[in-house]
């Protein structure tokens, strides 16, 4: 298991590095990732290896829009209400009651919490909060029965938040802050005031509403050691045991971007990027515009990476990632 950031006071506090080579990464290498970050519109690089932060370009502190990032912190609070018998995967949207401004069809109806969980849904309805390439790769309505076809459906993880509010009675952006947030000691999450870190955004074509999260990537990255450290945090079972693996299994084949979970994208053979092989058992949790949390257990290593897609037109493409992930890999010299 990693080593995890050591406790100061009451709130666990990054430790740094103080010579990237400690933490088996070359300067040289490290100057051409900060050369590759600079030629494009990454505002934040923040690299944790062996526990401890060695390398970052930008402020960690600042609060970014977390964008589709959001779907794996559902899935990890998700594990302790299935854990516990509130949520069943099994359970169907008739039994739930689950309906939308459409209507579903009795078929649609039968689609299971694990199907929504996976992204096999086959319920094609209009919902929000869809980026165009979204909408571009949506099937058609009724085109595929549950459980017989993987596409990235934002109808799936919507109402997987309406499923997980109705059947807890808290709120996703409550019970992260609690469940995750706390127990992890996550410096800037805070959910008061006039401008919360997490919301609710509504739509008219669907009832399911969105959960956006804004998070500074100091403790974005506290989320991906945690999955590194296998729910662990301290002595302290933060997610139930066996759930990260779970979360992380290769359920779907996704084509040029890997794999998919249980809302969580996977390497798939060393294919996860353009232009990079990936290290096997690597996964992230991906945001529009080039957000990143890369968990690479083989290199006991988190990668955040984060854009400032709330000014227009700013935006980093897989491309631009894969290049410098590309960069990052070689400049690790102990592979350990």
């Amino acid at each position: 298991m990693s080593t995890q950031p050591q406790r100061a006071d009451a709130v666990m506090t990054w430790e740094h590095v103080a010579d990237p080579r400690e933490a088996g990464l070359s300067k040289a290498g490290l100057d051409a990732v900060q050369g590759i970050a600079a030629s494009q519109a990454t505002d934040m690089l923040l690299v944790v290896r062996h526990g401890k932060i060695a390398f970052s370009i930008g402020d960690p502190t600042r609060k970014f829009l977390c964008h589709s990032m959001r779907k794996s912190f559902l899935a990890a609070l998700i594990g302790w209400e299935v854990e516990r018998g509130r949520i069943d995967l099994s359970a169907t949207m008739k039994s739930l009651g689950i309906d939308d401004r459409e209507g579903l069809s009795d078929i649609e109806k039968e689609a299971t919490v694990y199907d929504l969980l996976t992204a096999r849904s086959g319920i094609y309805h209009p919902a929000g909060y869809e980026t165009p390439w979204m909408r571009r790769i949506k099937e058609r309505r009724h085109s595929h029965a549950p459980g017989t076809h993987w596409c990235y459906n934002n109808w799936d993880f919507n109402a997987l938040g309406t499923i997980f509010e109705r059947l807890t009675g808290e709120t996703v952006h409550d019970a992260f802050a609690r469940r995750i947030a706390g127990p992890v000691g996550m410096e800037d999450v805070s959910l008061s005031g006039d401008a919360p870190d997490g919301w609710h955004e509504s739509f008219e074509i669907s009832e399911h509403r969105a959960y956006p999260f804004r998070m500074s990537s100091r403790d974005l990255a506290r989320f991906g050691q945690l999955f590194l450290q296998q729910g662990i945090w301290g002595a302290t079972e933060v997610l139930p045991a066996g759930w990260s693996r779970q979360c992380t299994m290769p359920y779907s084949h996704a084509g040029t971007h890997g794999a998919y979970g249980y809302m969580w994208w996977l390497e798939r053979e060393g294919v996860f990027l353009p232009g990079v092989v990936t290290p096997k058992g690597s996964y992230a949790a991906m945001g529009a515009g080039g957000h990143y949390c890369l968990v690479m257990p083989a290199l006991d290593m988190v990668v955040v990476h984060r854009v400032d897609t709330e000014t227009k037109g700013r935006g980093v493409s897989a491309f631009g990632m894969g290049r410098l992930l590309r960069q990052l890999l070689a400049a690790v010299d102990d592979p350990s």
